[in-house]
């Protein structure tokens, strides 16, 4: 099975490209936000690689980040969403963490303006993968903070727990207001053993949706 590729563009076509590996070019299948990071032709690239095995062909799928491969794994695992409609999905968002937030958040007339997401397919992703989708933004969120450094202040709490503050801050970089994320973190608590991945997925749940 082949995970990852790196080589030298040789043909781009908005819905896939042609990387030539030491002389073996493979066929890759794209979103339109891999495609908009791609280089020009004739330039190295190196990309996650999801290989989909059938019959009578084997389809290779392409992904320019870390976030994008893990929601294309996420969204192939929902009944009636294959590989093809996964990527579909994907090119309709302009950013995996844009996609995310609308399955965190449950936003169906979001998804469904997502080109070939009906209402159905978009019910069936948020009753799936909601809580799949806020783990990722915990997560996405939490890898740029770092628990124990100097904490980020939010609001006039300076004497909160420096977990919390990390917290915050990686609530922030979600992309919500600090007033928003005051009013969520000053509700937590911080319990021995407390890890800032827990506190993250409390505190998400009762953000604005």
């Amino acid at each position: 099975m082949i995970a990852r590729l790196r080589g030298v563009v040789i043909d781009k076509r908005i819905d896939g490209i042609v990387v030539d590996c030491n002389g073996v070019g493979y066929d890759v299948g794209v979103s339109a936000m891999t495609f908009g990071a791609l280089p020009d032709e004739g330039a190295e690239v190196t990309l996650r690689i999801y290989t989909h095995a059938q019959e009578n062909r084997i389809a290779l799928y392409g992904f320019a980040t870390a976030e994008e491969r893990q929601l294309f794994d996420l969204l192939i695992t929902v009944k009636n969403v294959g590989p093809t409609t996964a990527i579909g999905i994907l090119s309709g968002a302009a950013a995996p963490q844009a996609l995310a937030r609308l399955v965190a958040a449950g936003d169906l007339a979001g998804l469904t303006r997502i080109k070939g997401v009906g209402k159905k397919t978009a019910d069936l992703i948020v009753v799936e993968l909601r809580e799949k989708c806020e783990w990722l933004l915990a997560t996405w969120g939490a890898a740029g903070a770092t628990v124990g450094s100097a904490p980020v202040r939010v609001g006039s709490r300076p004497t909160r727990p420096p977990i919390l503050d990390d917290v915050a801050s990686a609530l922030i970089n979600l992309g919500w207001r600090p007033a928003e994320v005051d009013k969520a973190v000053v509700r937590l608590e911080a319990p021995a053993g407390a890890t800032v991945e827990s506190l993250l997925r409390e505190a998400l749940r009762a953000m604005p949706r």
